[in-house]
């Protein structure tokens, strides 16, 4: 049998989109469009073209059948609507490592989970300690997260010099500051709390429960039951994006159908003599149709969904979010120093700190292992890179500030960014020339 035979069938198109997948899966790719994005935004915001750019955002778009109304603004859609895939499928990407990744050790996912606290209460606790009791108080969560994709862009620019070791717990990190920092802001940004559709969205939940036990694998279904649960936490004033997070640790992590199935349904279909057999009603369909149902359901739904949602949250709705929300007319309001200080201080600063103080003291009270390649200047220097707090710290900004002081914040998230991302990367490539020549 040629190697050519075991291949589909190739058709012209194939050339580009054999490209495009090639540019998909590029790990630094996707730190490229999200930080091409944040420049073009961050030049037409001061270009003559800033009003209707910036007005563009502000469009009412909705639904309404006669007295009923349901209208928000493209930016809502966006920040609670699209973004709520984003934090969907940071909750996959927890799971997948708690269940079947690198976390499966509890000792090692301890080491993350303690370097994600650190690097969310020390740079919170400095922001307030400069904020002090002044009117940019309110944004003590803007420094809390940290931009998965930008980290690890920069890590993928670094290549062999960054150890997979680092790589693993700073994703880790990540996923688990993300996850965190949702949960405080819906804590701490949510309006006044409507009872009655929070029971329609606990509804929901348990209808998603129950179409799981029964089987239900159509993620068409799944989809428009979480909308429906979207709905009802958006008018409950709790943040929409949450249902993103507990429907994605609600998502199964195992495969429906078992290697040894999936071997014997292959094996069957192969014991069919080669020829025209798959036409028409027969057996021979029957157990082709089953093949197809089979590979497909081997993998976990976690892993179809995230092949599935990658990348458009990573090349379409982060990107998209920074055209949204990056964007900062400077001169449009007057600069709030404070702010600005505290946001540069908490990301560069009090991120960094915080994750080596509490993944050391994990450590060293044995609640955490670490990898032996992973050193602590090398831990150290890559909790820098984790002040890139970008996307999320945009997103939290919009909520916890008024305009006048949210130009004053985005610039503060976009030099601590800038900072972080260059310290960083100058940190691990100077620490890993160190390194070799020992």
């Amino acid at each position: 049998m040629s190697q050519n035979s075991t291949r589909l069938p190739k058709e012209p198109i194939d050339r580009l989109t054999k490209a495009f997948g090639r540019f998909l899966q590029i790990e630094s790719a996707a730190g490229l469009v999200l930080l091409a994005s944040a420049v073009f935004a961050v030049a037409l915001s001061n270009s003559l073209w800033s009003l209707p750019y910036l007005d563009f955002w502000e469009t009412d778009i909705g639904l309404r059948v006669g007295a009923f109304e349901f209208s928000r603004s493209l930016k809502h859609w966006i920040n609670d609507g699209l973004m709520t895939l984003f934090f969907f499928v940071v909750a996959l990407e927890l799971k997948r490592e708690i269940v079947l990744g690198e976390l499966r050790d509890p000792r090692l996912a301890t080491l993350s989970l303690a370097g994600a606290l650190g690097g969310m209460a020390a740079p919170a606790g400095l922001y307030l300690l400069l904020a002090g009791g002044g009117a940019g108080a309110h944004g003590w969560g803007v420094v809390m997260a940290t931009d998965t994709a930008f980290v690890i862009g920069c890590l993928a620019l670094l290549g062999s010099r960054a150890p997979l070791s680092l790589r693993l717990f700073l994703l880790s990190l990540a996923i688990f500051d993300d996850v965190g920092a949702i949960m405080f802001v819906a804590i701490g940004y949510s309006g006044a709390i409507d009872w009655r559709p929070l029971l329609v969205a606990g509804a929901g939940f348990a209808v998603v429960l129950l179409m799981a036990r029964l089987g239900v694998r159509a993620l068409a279904l799944y989809f428009l039951v979480g909308a429906a649960i979207w709905l009802a936490i958006d008018s409950s004033g709790i943040h929409a994006t949450l249902t993103g997070v507990a429907l994605g640790l609600m998502t199964p992590a195992r495969g429906w159908v078992t290697d040894e199935r999936l071997r014997a349904i292959l094996d069957r279909v192969l014991a069919r003599p080669a020829g025209d057999t798959w036409s028409g009603d027969t057996a021979e369909r029957g157990d082709l149709r089953r093949a197809g149902v089979a590979a497909r359901e081997t993998l976990s739904p976690i892993e179809q969904l995230e092949l599935m949602l990658h990348p458009w949250v990573a090349f379409a709705i982060l990107p998209i979010f920074a055209l949204a929300n990056a964007g900062v007319r400077v001169g449009s309001a007057p600069i709030d120093p404070a702010v600005v200080t505290a946001v540069i201080a908490g990301l560069a600063i009090g991120k960094p700190l915080g994750i080596f103080t509490l993944s050391w003291l994990a450590v060293r009270l044995r609640l955490a292992v670490r990898p032996p390649s992973l050193t602590w200047p090398m831990l150290a220097a890559g909790g820098v890179l984790t002040g890139i707090g970008f996307t999320m710290a945009l997103f939290i900004a919009e909520l916890a500030f008024e305009p006048v002081l949210l130009v004053s914040a985005k610039i503060g998230i976009l030099a601590a960014s800038v900072v972080a991302g260059a310290a960083g990367l100058l940190s691990l490539y100077l620490l890993s020339r160190r390194e070799k020549r020992l």
